[in-house]
């Protein structure tokens, strides 16, 4: 498990991270999000001991990175897909962080087939494509069989295919009992792999909670009603208390459940032809959520806001 408790960083007059705190547990993927700026890089920086914080602390495992024994077998993190030598071969980098760190050197073979780099094993890294470069980032990350990992936006440069891969990769170490931490950026990736949700804006924590509850909570929810009598299903859900609203396809947004509704249509024998719940987009809440704690907003197209 890593746990943050009161994390703080400061650069001069400049707050990045303010009194940070939660816990990222194993068993699940927990998706870090916030905007630019929001200081997400920073904490995942202090977490691997590569920042020192002004205040607060980061443990893994019950100790700071600084004090395990064997780092890269308890944490794997890709924080730069391109932080490797560009002169070096992707099976000659792996090669070394194995031996650096008491690895088998059957290991390095066996990331290089899971991340689909066999091809590609002897090339020089410095050829290769900021998708091949991550892929190498994750099978460094890979290479200790960690029960821990860190992640930062690893779908950067991967094409669909890859972008599947990795989806079922963090699926599947965490299904293992693995701690899986990722950051993005993407939300409909984020929501397609995501099981609870770390949220920052500013540097403050916003959010710590499920998806489902991070979606509900956020978003306007409801039900959409198609009717050939809207005035008398209409006239219906007032009568109980119920808000409804005339919606563009000519059905009715209904600020109820399905059940409640579907008790009422068949007391008052009202016919109705379609019930869906509206499904609010994990894009939709993170917007609600982290209007107020932009640093960069951009002007909408035309200079006008909406």
């Amino acid at each position: 498990m890593i746990e943050v408790a009161d994390l703080t960083k400061r650069y001069g007059r400049t707050t990045a991270v303010e009194g940070l705190t939660f816990q990222v547990r194993p068993g699940r993927v927990t998706g870090f999000l916030g905007p630019n700026g929001a200081g997400k890089s920073t904490t995942m920086r202090m977490m691997l001991g590569l920042d020192r914080p002004t205040a607060g602390e980061v443990r893994i495992g019950g100790v700071p990175y600084q004090r395990l024994h064997d780092p890269l077998r308890t944490v794997g993190a890709l924080l730069d897909a391109k932080a490797v030598h560009p002169g070096r071969t992707a099976l000659n980098h792996l090669r070394s962080l194995a031996r650096g760190n008491r690895i088998p050197p059957q290991r390095v073979r066996e990331v290089i087939e899971l991340t689909g780099l066999r091809s590609a094993a002897r090339r020089r890294a410095g050829t290769f494509s900021l998708g091949m470069s991550q892929r190498l980032g994750i099978a460094a990350a890979l290479l200790g069989d960690p029960a821990v990992l860190v992640l930062d936006e690893p779908v950067n440069g991967l094409d669909p295919e890859g972008v599947l891969w990795i989806r079922h990769l963090m699926r599947d170490q965490a299904a293992q009992g693995r701690t899986v931490f990722v950051s993005s950026h993407l939300m409909s990736e984020a929501a397609l792999t995501v099981d609870h949700l770390i949220v920052i804006g500013r540097g403050r924590l916003l959010a710590d909670t499920s998806m489902t509850a991070f979606i509900d909570r956020h978003t306007d929810s409801g039900v959409r009603v198609r009717t050939p009598e809207p005035r008398r299903l209409r006239d219906v859900l007032a009568g109980a208390g119920i808000t409804v609203t005339d919606h563009a396809d000519g059905g009715l947004d209904v600020a109820a459940g399905a059940e409640r509704i579907g008790e009422l249509v068949a007391a008052h024998g009202v016919p109705v032809h379609e019930v869906t719940r509206n499904t609010a987009s994990l894009e939709e809440a993170f917007m609600r959520l982290t209007a107020d704690a932009l640093e960069y907003r951009a002007e909408p197209p035309g200079g006008v806001r909406r």
